[in-house]
């Protein structure tokens, strides 16, 4: 791979970013991070005219890896120039690792200087430093915080904003400051959904004040906030998805059968999102069905969500019926494996012992120009020398 980069440079040759970008995540994958940073600051020297992508995914390894220090020093030589284009993510990505580390305080500072810097906020910004704020239990700021999202309220409506009102709510009702809870609910509800008056729904609350059944509180909070505004697609979405990933799995259900009852089909997206916490919970049989009812529900599966279900068969030591289970895809969907399904199966198979059944499943990758990734071909070179006493088999077969 050095090899062809020098190519591409002696050439001058128009060069992708995605390049760079497949390139960085080998070197890291291979433990050669010095190399994929070495990499990306050579990128100036070839025909390159943007490097978002490299820059942001560089950037996400460094935090991934808690090289924070290197991460600050990328940012600062790196994210000015035409040359990236948008410092959001970027911005987003330090913030995220600052509150993961307890220091929310930091991470407001580089909020507000986003602000001065007149970068476009986003949803992901606010719920970044939301949810560190309420974490650190910093509910003053938290709620200045919110205050300062009216504009966006007024100009695009509450959506998909619903996710950063309950993270502020429930830390609210968890720091038994329901009162306050109450009161900051009824300013979204009466700021919030740009609509005619009858389209809105008069809920009594009187019973969060009194404080004494916290978590019945959230869940009446959860749910006026669904019915308080207008329904809309992305609400429903974006309340779901963010149940499904905290493990709220019967609240997020609710959510489910609320928007479906309501006349909304849900989304690719939201099954995802069900399927990859039901995984996590250790019910993948539950995870399969919410595959079938998806297909029941006029909404064809996609890869990423078969991955999802694959993956959680292999950590189960069930590899045989996950294979059967991509047969079914290719039949039934025509849904194809992409080259994250072939090394789900593979690793999967491998961990069983299954080395037969996962020499098939490798065979099948190459023959559909999927490569494998260097440590697939390691591992299955260590497992062949065990067979025949060397490597020499291995290499021919390879070949």
């Amino acid at each position: 791979m050095r090899e062809v980069i020098d190519w591409m440079k002696e050439d001058s040759c128009d060069c992708k970013d995605s390049v760079f970008v497949n390139a960085i995540k080998t070197y890291v994958r291979a433990g050669l991070l010095d190399e994929a940073v070495s990499l990306f600051k050579s990128i100036p020297q070839l025909n390159c005219v943007s490097r978002t992508e490299s820059f942001n995914t560089l950037l996400q390894i460094l935090v991934n890896e808690s090289k924070l220090i290197a991460a600050h020093r990328l940012f600062l030589e790196s994210s000015y120039g035409w040359e990236v284009k948008s410092r959001i993510r970027s911005l987003n990505l330090l913030m995220d690792a600052l509150c993961q580390r307890g220091c929310s305080n930091l991470a407001l500072q580089v909020f507000l200087e986003m602000n001065y810097q007149g970068c476009h906020l986003n949803k992901e910004s606010y719920w970044i430093l939301m949810k560190g704020l309420c974490e650190d239990r910093r509910l003053n700021e938290a709620a200045h915080l919110f205050y300062s999202m009216f504009w966006r309220i007024s100009q695009k409506g509450s959506g998909e904003d619903i996710v950063v009102y309950r993270t502020l709510l429930y830390a609210l009702c968890d720091n038994w400051q329901v009162e306050k809870a109450v009161e900051i609910f009824g300013k979204i509800l009466r700021k919030g959904p740009k609509a005619p008056k009858q389209c809105f729904h008069h809920l009594d609350l009187s019973q969060c004040s009194i404080g004494e059944d916290i978590e019945g509180t959230k869940r009446l909070i959860n749910e006026a906030l669904i019915r308080g505004g207008i329904p809309s697609l992305v609400s429903y979405s974006a309340m779901a998805i963010d149940l499904y990933n905290e493990g709220k799995i019967s609240e997020a259900n609710k959510v489910l059968i609320q928007m479906q009852e309501t006349g909304f089909r849900p989304t690719n997206l939201i099954y995802e999102s069900k399927v990859a916490a039901l995984c996590r919970g250790g019910n993948v049989d539950a995870a399969v069905k919410v595959i079938e009812e998806e297909m029941e529900g006029n909404c064809v599966p996609n890869v990423r969500a078969y991955n999802i279900v694959l993956k959680g068969l292999c950590n189960e030591r069930k590899s045989v019926l996950a294979v059967e289970d991509l047969k079914k895809m290719a039949k039934k969907l025509g849904c194809n494996a992409d080259k994250e399904t072939y090394i789900i199966l593979i690793d999967g198979l491998c961990c069983e012992s299954r080395y037969l059944e996962a020499s098939q499943v490798l065979q099948e990758m190459l023959i559909k120009s999927y490569w494998p990734c260097v440590d697939t071909y390691k591992y299955f070179s260590g497992v062949f020398a065990l067979w025949v006493g060397n490597t020499k088999l291995f290499c021919g077969w390879r070949k």
